[in-house]
């Protein structure tokens, strides 16, 4: 595919610092922008549309939108947010010359060679600094630089795994760019074996961060600047939460050409159509120009190999299908992409017990689960509004009246479907927002 003259492949990209921080400053701008639109809302989670509020959380004038970087007022045009991106397709093959050392956390990692270093975002009470590994591959031919994050919600345990299995598994004298692991971001909330961060902040409400602001945004200032503005393409590790699990799925924007690129990457593997939420990590990169998508597997506070296994396997092909490291196994056959979902609610309280499994297919008024009153033995049913596929539910539990109990997506083949009919279906599940069960 062609591109305006004065474009470059992200490869040229990571080798032009002046070009890198005037599109990294680029972004920021328009997301000013976008912040400056909900001023005098900063308070307010960004995508409550009346139907769900944050749970577990505290919200106050110092979170979110009033978090961005300082003096961000004074930085470039925002029509420059894409002004060098290429495709990412053709990374490897548009790389020219010979590899370069990748300078990270005051470190030169030399073509061909790995190294362990340690990303401090903040202290202890005490005052003792936190530190958390990074892994990084800098290999022996010049590509892309991909991005691996995990545990961004500290008992998220899959994605430290498959962060753990991928890097195991590189040669770095056959890889071709670099690639950068963090499988712990959120270092306090995994000591602790909690979703948050000690102030019962969520960390990926906060990105891009604010030197100056609260204890999260200051966590997600140093990841994004320290690592994250090094990546060409980021993929971020989650799971489900609260006592829910997901199928393996891939979250991404599809109306972004190089997130098309990664989820193809993926190979077997359902994708969700969801526009990032404000404050994610996903959202800050993209806006960063940095092509980036979640992938979400299994459930929070266990390792479970299969959805381990899923998602290594996905990431290994994305390797070898942007060419930067050569395979004989490739995963053929893509699952299905769902332009729309629904999350199924409990109407009253008591206890869940799930008649459909992860991945289950199911048609309009199939049997999801019952809820049965431990007192009077009461026993209500959940059933599916639509046909589709089961690709998330909740864990057998105790649950209160509006406890997202199901996440069906929706079959359809309206890959145009217009936004209006969208939202109509997926109202609390477009915006990757639902009572924080989400990235």
């Amino acid at each position: 595919m062609p591109y305006p003259e004065g474009n470059m492949s992200p490869v040229h990209r990571q080798s032009d610092p002046c070009r890198r921080v005037c599109h990294y400053l680029a972004g920021f701008a328009l997301l000013l922008l976008i912040n400056t639109a909900s001023a005098g809302e900063a308070a307010m989670d960004p995508s409550d549309d009346g139907t769900d509020v944050l749970e577990d959380s505290i919200l106050d004038e110092d979170s979110r939108a009033s978090e961005t970087s300082v003096a961000a007022e004074d930085l470039l045009d925002p029509g420059l947010a894409h002004l060098y991106m290429g495709p990412l397709a053709n990374a490897v093959t548009n790389a020219e010359g010979q590899a370069r050392p990748l300078h990270l956390l005051g470190v030169d990692i030399e073509p061909g060679t790995s190294q362990r270093l340690a990303w401090s975002a903040t202290q202890l009470f005490e005052g003792v600094p936190v530190s958390t590994p990074v892994l990084v591959v800098n290999g022996a031919v010049p590509g892309p630089t991909l991005c691996l994050t995990a545990a961004v919600h500290g008992d998220e345990l899959n994605g430290i795994e498959m962060v753990r299995r991928v890097f195991h598994d590189i040669d770095p004298a056959k890889l071709a760019g670099a690639l950068i692991g963090v499988p712990i971001v959120n270092v306090q909330g995994f000591r602790r074996g909690s979703r948050y961060l000690p102030d019962r902040r969520d960390l990926n409400r906060y990105f891009p961060g604010n030197p100056n602001g609260s204890a999260g945004a200051r966590i997600a200032y140093s990841l994004f600047n320290d690592i994250i503005v090094h990546c060409d393409a980021l993929v971020d590790l989650h799971t489900g939460s609260f006592e829910r699990a997901n199928l393996p799925q891939l979250r991404a924007d599809l109306r972004d050409p190089d997130v098309v690129t990664l989820t193809h990457g993926f190979g077997a593997m359902v994708v969700l159509h969801s526009k990032p939420t404000v404050g994610t990590l996903r959202y800050a990169a993209t806006m960063a120009g940095i092509p980036t998508l979640v992938v979400e597997a299994g459930g929070p506070s266990e390792l479970e190999p299969a959805e381990v296994a899923h998602g290594v396997k996905g990431i290994e092909t994305l390797l070898t299908t942007l060419g930067m490291t050569r395979r004989s196994r490739l995963w053929g056959d893509p699952e299905p992409v769902y332009y729309r979902s629904t999350w199924v609610r409990a109407n009253n309280g008591g206890i869940l017990l799930s008649d459909v499994s992860l991945g289950s297919t199911v048609r309009k008024g199939d049997l999801l689960g019952s809820i049965t009153d431990p007192m009077s033995n009461a026993r209500t049913e959940l059933r599916s509004p639509y046909s589709g596929r089961v690709i998330g539910l909740a864990r057998n539990q105790v649950v209160m009246p509006g406890f997202a109990a199901f996440h069906v997506g929706i079959e359809t083949d309206e890959a145009s479907a217009s936004e209006e009919e969208v939202k109509v279906v997926q109202k609390t599940s477009d915006s990757g927002y639902v009572d924080g069960m989400s990235e």
